[in-house]
């Protein structure tokens, strides 16, 4: 999913310095709901990954 989080920040770059406004701010749009679909699914791992490391009584 990251890898996809860069192609569109790239696309959105290149687009953006062609001057082709539209498809720059769709792929931006996607390339940011991207990422914060990325770091939820991150944190939500880190969160599960410590608990599971907690010792049990």
């Amino acid at each position: 999913m990251l890898g996809w989080t860069l192609v569109f920040v790239v696309l959105a770059v290149v687009t953006g310095l062609l001057g082709f406004g539209g498809i720059a701010a769709v792929a931006a749009d996607i390339a940011q709901i991207l990422f914060v679909v990325f770091l939820l699914l991150f944190v939500a791992s880190v969160v599960v990954g410590t608990l599971r490391l907690r010792p049990e009584r």
